[in-house]
């Protein structure tokens, strides 16, 4: 029996952080829309038009594949997330069910599967609804146990006191009195906590295949009476959860700290529940860093975990872990690949399959446990997430940057959810470059090349800055910041590899961590500076630097450091003060581990360092436009460092641009911000770079 995928690929992230799952209620939902493109170029109408696939599932069974697909309507400013039933056949999937909802997971019987509509566990079957009673809260996640009798229910559950509850006569207050840390987190005020429900299941059938009713009793929160998640917020979900073969085990993550405590430590631990005893074990005891994503062998011998070294240290290496159930032997499984392990599942008892990014490519790997060699079994210019294993069947998603998410079988794709929108269009082209830095290392840079590329014309070029700051800048897709978006207005693009990044290694990794204006600052203006040395198509006289998150933050430090290399600036959710970030970010782990320390602290050199590099120290030397961005609901980086940013460039009399979204978080979710987005950040670089 194959374990089915456990961890979240940022494309998976992203539908969740958007998906409302009761926004749709009273509403029609929406479906694939059809556009029409005028001049064979992308363009953000196009790209809210595309459907997205977000994950699938494959069942052993009847070999019937689920997948999800959400579509977004610009004027409306909602999406409806669909799920699709087909069967596949020589490789081609005909469909046979279609309908508004989440999370699809097989349920053992033929045909049937398990999803949420709404907030509420429903099975469908013969495309009709069986309606779950018996548990009435919002259901997040869900997780059946191998036996079917028993399931895990993920719901919030409120930990703090409100306002309301301390002074009910004062029921329209809405002032909030804090008194410890890890009071905010991402985009919301920590008053809940995602907590599990392990509760009973029965169906009822009308014969041995067809299920009449379903109804959940004896719901149970092991985490009762305390504030910890699990899964963990911002982006845990329910691969942080797995069940044992002999359905009585509860695998779970969590980091059993609250407060201030939370907030200075990524400390988390895998346990088990068992579900006849009710006790709990710490199976990672005594390590420090993030430990997540448990996951059992098929015949239970085995536990297998996601696991970084050092706390407070969030962009660790992430590791395979695996330990023997009797004698608690464990051993590093993945040591033999120098970069993250990204998503794994159990292929039968001795084989792994794992998704990792190397040289900014995210492959697909297998691992023989047997003599713990990994082979590389899927790669080329694109990222791949794997979805199953059945047979010597390989099935997986695909984007690189020139295509979104789609759905494929060994070498055969399945899926073609945006063909109409390929058709009426040309893609630019990606090149990879190498470059040599000033610490003689070989970084990796992404040339895109507009569509209908002139090779005999000069372009306005564009220096892209990597968030993270530790993501690579991989084959990914993005519904915003997105390559073939600014290839397609004419801008060639170059992306580079920097220091601080994985898939290099990990002392090229570690680069960065308490020094943010080292040798990735030294980078960014190689591979542009390369760029304009030996691409004769790059126009020196209209260079652009755009960038988001740490790359915000890298666009206002090299606003003061470009020696006029630029004449345009764009940082979306930038720190430009470090300071302020330090006390205004919620996860203080991050700004101690990255920043290096306290700035109070006059005796951490790394910190002093880093705060003596911070962009805010450096406007007396902008000279150049720039436009700032962020998003009032980002508790990870506040708004107001976009706000001084602009001010700062305003007082100085520079020409700036400030766009405030105050419903968005560190990203932008909605369709009409989305547009907006776009027009203003290519009108403001045509306006200096056309």
């Amino acid at each position: 029996m194959n374990i089915k995928p456990i961890a979240l690929t940022l494309t998976v992230i992203l539908f969740l952080m958007s998906c409302n799952k009761n926004q749709e209620t009273g509403l029609p939902p929406i479906t694939k829309p059809q556009i029409t493109i005028d001049g064979g170029k992308l363009t953000p109408e196009a790209l809210w038009a595309m459907g997205r696939i977000n994950s699938a599932v494959v069942d052993i069974e009847t070999g019937w594949i689920a997948y999800t697909v959400s579509y977004y309507s610009v004027e409306e400013n909602r999406s409806s997330h669909w799920i699709r039933i087909c069967s596949e056949t020589d490789g081609e999937l005909t469909l046979i069910d279609e309908f508004i909802g989440t999370d699809p997971a097989w349920f053992g019987n033929s045909g049937v599967l398990a999803y949420l509509k709404g907030g509420h566990l429903t099975l469908r079957q013969h495309g009709k609804d069986i309606e779950v009673t018996g548990y009435t809260e919002d259901v997040e996640g869900f997780l059946l146990s191998p036996m079917r009798d028993h399931i895990v229910l993920i719901s919030q559950v409120k930990t703090v006191a409100t306002t309301q509850d301390k002074h009910p006569d004062l029921d329209k207050a809405s002032g909030k009195v804090i008194d410890d840390l890890m009071y905010k987190h991402w985009d919301e005020w920590t008053e809940t906590a995602p907590q599990p429900f392990v509760c009973d299941l029965k169906c009822d059938y009308k014969n041995e295949m067809d299920i009449q009713s379903a109804a959940l009793s004896n719901p149970v929160n092991i985490l009762e009476g305390t504030a910890f998640e699990s899964p963990m917020k911002p982006f845990g979900g329910i691969e942080q959860l797995a069940w044992s073969p002999n359905n009585e085990l509860l695998a779970y993550t969590c980091r059993k700290k609250v407060g201030m405590e939370y907030a200075l430590s990524t400390n988390s631990d895998i346990y088990t529940y068992n579900i006849h005893t009710r006790t709990h074990e710490n199976w990672t005891e005594g390590m420090m860093g993030y430990d997540t994503n448990p996951m059992f062998s098929p015949d239970g011998s085995k536990i297998a975990w996601l696991s970084m070294e050092h706390e407070g240290y969030e962009s660790d290496q992430n590791r395979l872990f695996i330990m023997d159930i009797k004698t608690k032997e464990k051993i590093f499984a993945s040591q033999s690949l120098e970069t993250n392990v990204d998503e794994y599942f159990w292929s039968g008892d001795s084989v792994i399959i794992l998704a990792a990014c190397w040289h900014a490519e995210v492959g697909i790997y297998k691992l023989n446990l047997d003599n713990m060699q990994c082979t590389h079994i899927k790669g080329g210019q694109y990222d791949y997430s794997p979805v199953d294993y059945i047979d010597g069947h390989l099935y997986y998603l695909r984007h690189s940057m020139c295509e979104a998410n789609e759905l494929f079988v060994d070498d055969t794709q399945l899926t073609f959810e945006n063909k109409n929108i390929y058709d009426q269009i040309t893609m630019g082209t990606v090149i990879p470059r190498w470059q040599t830095t000033t610490s003689k290392d070989s970084m990796l840079t992404w040339i895109i090349l507009p569509p209908h590329f002139d090779p005999n014309k000069k372009y306005p070029t564009l220096l892209y800055c990597e968030g993270g700051p530790q993501s690579p800048v991989s084959q990914f897709w993005s519904y915003r910041w997105n390559f073939m978006m600014m290839a397609a207005n004419d801008y060639v693009i170059v992306a580079p590899n920097r220091h601080g990044l994985p898939g290099f290694g990990n002392a090229w990794n570690e680069e960065i961590s308490g020094d943010y204006a080292g040798l990735c600052m030294e980078d960014y203006l190689t591979a542009i500076d390369e760029a304009c040395a030996n691409l004769p198509y790059v126009d020196k006289d209209r260079l652009g630097c755009v960038g988001a998150s740490f790359g915000g933050f890298s666009v206002y430090w090299l606003a003061g450091h470009h020696n006029k290399r630029f004449k345009a600036f764009i940082a979306h959710d930038g720190i430009f003060n470090v300071e302020m970030q330090y006390l205004e970010t919620e996860e203080k782990w991050f700004a101690n581990w990255d920043l290096g320390g306290a700035y109070w602290d006059k005796d951490n050199a790394i910190a002093q360092r880093t705060y003596a590099n911070s962009p805010h120290k450096f406007v007396d030397q902008w000279d150049t436009p720039i436009l700032c961005i962020h998003g009032e609901r980002d508790y990870r980086i506040l708004a107001n460092q976009a706000m001084a940013a602009f001010d700062a460039a305003k007082l100085r009399g520079i020409d700036a641009q400030l766009l405030i979204f105050p419903d968005e978080n560190h990203w932008v979710l909605k369709p009409q911000n989305g547009i907006l987005w776009q027009r203003t950040f290519f009108n403001w670089l045509d306006k200096y770079l056309k």
